[in-house]
């Protein structure tokens, strides 16, 4: 078993209590409380009660105390998987989007994400889902359109058909008729 790791000489239990009473983030307070607790001579696994965690979240809470100090105990984000698309990828796609699916060659009439996805796969062999390649499209500012469903059965002008014109509420006269009183 190795020797335990010293903490920072910079801090003491009183602080990190402090540090803890004013700390806005939940976790970071029990953090910075089981730490304090090492401060103040309680062991290792006294701490890890403390803080109800195991022996190696302990210590891996004080190696970033150390390195970072009470910041080091906030959550952190967890790290993304790096993109697989490069620059090049994505001005060629950007191209293909704008200049719109030849149906000769593509054999669509539009663009779908599946479509996309099968063209990066057959021109860089990327292979991406469809919810990548949608976040991609959005972060290059494109918008999934679609054109308004129409019926597969519906008639030309059935549309202007049903449509309903209204009578007018008033109707202009018919002229102006001259009296025709005797004087």
């Amino acid at each position: 078993m190795g020797a335990a790791i010293g903490l920072r000489k910079d801090f003491s239990a009183e602080a990190l209590c402090a540090l803890a009473r004013r700390a806005r983030d939940g976790p970071q307070a029990r953090r910075l409380l089981t730490v304090a607790a090492i401060y103040d001579g309680a062991t290792r696994s006294e701490a890890a009660k403390i803080g109800g965690v195991t022996l190696q979240i302990v210590r891996d809470w004080v190696l970033r105390f150390n390195a970072d100090g009470a910041d080091g105990l906030v959550d952190r984000k967890a790290p993304r998987q790096p993109s697989l698309l490069k620059d090049e990828h994505r001005a060629a796609l950007a191209r293909i989007v704008e200049d719109g699916p030849a149906p000769a060659i593509h054999g669509v009439v539009h663009w779908r994400i599946v479509d996309l996805c099968q063209w990066l796969f057959e021109e860089f062999s990327i292979s991406v889902s469809e919810t990548t390649m949608s976040r991609e499209l959005r972060a290059m500012s494109y918008r999934e359109l679609s054109a308004r469903p129409r019926h597969h059965g519906q008639r030309d002008g059935a549309i202007d058909e049903f449509k309903k014109i209204s009578p007018r509420a008033w109707k202009q006269s018919r002229g102006k008729r001259a009296s025709t009183r005797a004087t």
